[in-house]
Protein backbone atom coordinates (compact mmCIF):
# COMPACT_ATOMS: atom_id res chain seq x y z
CA UNK A 1 0.00 0.00 0.00
CA UNK A 2 1.12 3.65 -0.47
CA UNK A 3 0.87 5.58 1.81
CA UNK A 4 0.81 9.74 2.19
CA UNK A 5 4.55 10.72 3.43
CA UNK A 6 4.94 12.75 6.72
CA UNK A 7 1.08 13.04 7.30
CA UNK A 8 -0.79 10.80 10.22
CA UNK A 9 -4.41 11.03 11.77
CA UNK A 10 -5.49 10.03 15.31
CA UNK A 11 -8.14 10.68 17.89
CA UNK A 12 -7.90 11.45 21.01
CA UNK A 13 -10.48 9.68 23.44
CA UNK A 14 -11.84 11.77 26.16
CA UNK A 15 -14.36 11.55 29.24
CA UNK A 16 -15.83 13.85 31.78
CA UNK A 17 -15.73 12.90 35.68
CA UNK A 18 -16.18 15.16 38.56
CA UNK A 19 -16.70 17.92 36.43
CA UNK A 20 -13.70 17.71 34.35
CA UNK A 21 -12.29 16.44 31.56
CA UNK A 22 -9.41 13.09 31.16
CA UNK A 23 -7.64 12.14 28.24
CA UNK A 24 -6.79 8.87 26.81
CA UNK A 25 -3.50 8.47 25.62
CA UNK A 26 -1.24 5.71 24.38
CA UNK A 27 2.10 4.74 25.35
CA UNK A 28 4.32 3.86 21.80
CA UNK A 29 5.92 0.04 21.97
CA UNK A 30 9.46 -1.22 21.82
CA UNK A 31 12.58 -1.01 22.90
CA UNK A 32 13.33 2.57 21.76
CA UNK A 33 10.11 4.10 24.15
CA UNK A 34 10.28 1.20 26.77
CA UNK A 35 12.04 3.75 29.41
CA UNK A 36 10.51 6.82 28.13
CA UNK A 37 7.56 8.74 30.08
CA UNK A 38 7.57 12.69 29.90
CA UNK A 39 7.12 13.29 25.96
CA UNK A 40 6.77 9.78 24.93
CA UNK A 41 2.45 9.68 25.15
CA UNK A 42 0.67 10.39 22.28
CA UNK A 43 -2.80 10.09 20.93
CA UNK A 44 -3.45 6.73 18.99
CA UNK A 45 -2.25 7.71 15.41
CA UNK A 46 -1.01 6.43 11.89
CA UNK A 47 -0.05 6.75 8.60
CA UNK A 48 -2.89 7.96 6.17
CA UNK A 49 -2.92 5.89 2.96
CA UNK A 50 -3.27 6.82 -0.39
CA UNK A 51 -6.75 7.54 -1.45
CA UNK A 52 -7.84 7.05 2.59
CA UNK A 53 -9.73 9.74 4.16
CA UNK A 54 -8.10 11.30 7.01
CA UNK A 55 -11.04 10.67 9.34
CA UNK A 56 -10.83 7.05 8.10
CA UNK A 57 -7.71 6.31 8.87
CA UNK A 58 -7.98 8.25 12.64
CA UNK A 59 -10.77 5.40 13.55
CA UNK A 60 -8.81 2.90 11.68
CA UNK A 61 -5.60 3.63 13.75
CA UNK A 62 -7.50 3.90 16.89
CA UNK A 63 -9.05 0.71 16.37
CA UNK A 64 -5.78 -1.01 15.37
CA UNK A 65 -3.63 0.26 18.78
CA UNK A 66 -6.25 0.10 20.98
CA UNK A 67 -8.88 -2.32 19.99
CA UNK A 68 -11.65 0.18 20.86
CA UNK A 69 -13.73 1.32 17.91
CA UNK A 70 -14.19 4.86 18.33
CA UNK A 71 -18.24 6.19 18.01
CA UNK A 72 -19.31 9.56 16.53
CA UNK A 73 -20.05 12.17 17.28
CA UNK A 74 -16.13 13.36 15.88
CA UNK A 75 -14.83 17.02 16.88
CA UNK A 76 -12.05 17.93 14.42
CA UNK A 77 -9.01 19.36 16.15
CA UNK A 78 -7.20 20.03 13.35
CA UNK A 79 -3.42 19.52 12.47
CA UNK A 80 -0.22 19.94 14.38
CA UNK A 81 3.35 19.75 12.85
CA UNK A 82 5.50 17.61 15.10
CA UNK A 83 9.39 18.40 15.52
CA UNK A 84 10.20 16.12 12.78
CA UNK A 85 8.33 17.35 10.66
CA UNK A 86 4.87 14.85 10.73
CA UNK A 87 1.56 17.02 10.16
CA UNK A 88 -0.53 15.08 12.01
CA UNK A 89 -4.64 15.66 11.85
CA UNK A 90 -7.25 14.68 14.91
CA UNK A 91 -10.62 14.23 16.11
CA UNK A 92 -11.90 14.28 19.39
CA UNK A 93 -14.36 12.12 20.68
CA UNK A 94 -16.28 11.24 23.98
CA UNK A 95 -16.37 7.67 25.66
CA UNK A 96 -14.94 5.31 28.24
CA UNK A 97 -12.45 3.23 28.11
CA UNK A 98 -10.59 0.41 30.44
CA UNK A 99 -6.96 0.51 30.07
CA UNK A 100 -6.19 -3.06 30.74
CA UNK A 101 -8.24 -4.21 28.05
CA UNK A 102 -6.22 -2.58 25.12
CA UNK A 103 -4.99 -5.07 22.43
CA UNK A 104 -2.96 -3.48 19.88
CA UNK A 105 -1.51 -4.44 16.36
CA UNK A 106 2.18 -5.33 16.00
CA UNK A 107 5.17 -3.99 14.46
CA UNK A 108 8.51 -5.12 13.14
CA UNK A 109 11.80 -2.95 13.28
CA UNK A 110 15.28 -3.61 12.95
CA UNK A 111 17.26 -3.56 17.04
CA UNK A 112 19.24 -1.64 17.39
CA UNK A 113 19.37 -0.65 14.08
CA UNK A 114 21.87 -1.98 11.55
CA UNK A 115 22.04 -5.05 14.15
CA UNK A 116 20.70 -7.32 11.58
CA UNK A 117 18.45 -8.33 14.65
CA UNK A 118 14.33 -8.02 13.84
CA UNK A 119 11.71 -7.55 16.73
CA UNK A 120 8.11 -7.77 17.09
CA UNK A 121 6.26 -6.16 19.41
CA UNK A 122 3.11 -4.30 20.02
CA UNK A 123 2.70 -0.83 18.64
CA UNK A 124 1.01 0.40 21.98
CA UNK A 125 2.20 -0.90 24.86
CA UNK A 126 -0.42 0.39 27.40
CA UNK A 127 -2.92 3.26 27.53
CA UNK A 128 -3.76 5.54 30.31
CA UNK A 129 -6.05 8.53 31.66
CA UNK A 130 -4.94 11.67 32.52
CA UNK A 131 -6.41 14.74 33.87
CA UNK A 132 -4.92 17.18 31.03
CA UNK A 133 -2.59 19.14 32.95
CA UNK A 134 -0.83 15.66 33.30
CA UNK A 135 -1.57 14.64 30.30
CA UNK A 136 0.29 17.95 28.63
CA UNK A 137 3.36 16.99 30.45
CA UNK A 138 2.95 13.60 29.18
CA UNK A 139 2.67 13.57 25.69
CA UNK A 140 4.69 14.54 22.37
CA UNK A 141 4.89 18.29 23.09
CA UNK A 142 3.42 19.13 19.68
CA UNK A 143 0.55 17.07 20.20
CA UNK A 144 -0.56 18.95 23.78
CA UNK A 145 -1.87 22.08 21.65
CA UNK A 146 -4.89 19.34 20.63
CA UNK A 147 -5.31 19.04 24.08
CA UNK A 148 -6.02 22.94 24.30
CA UNK A 149 -8.04 22.29 21.37
CA UNK A 150 -10.21 20.03 22.66
CA UNK A 151 -10.81 21.95 25.93
CA UNK A 152 -11.89 24.73 24.07
CA UNK A 153 -14.16 23.33 21.95
CA UNK A 154 -16.11 21.00 24.86
CA UNK A 155 -15.75 24.04 27.20
CA UNK A 156 -13.58 22.70 29.74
Amino acid sequence: MTTRAGISAGMLLFRRQNGSAQLFLAHPGGPFWSNRDVGAWTIPKGTVEEGEDLIDTARREFREETGIEPVPPFIPLGAIKQKAGKTVHAWGWEGDADPRSVTSNTMRTEWPRGSGKWLTFPEVDRCAWFDPTIARVKINPAQAELIDRLEAAIGA
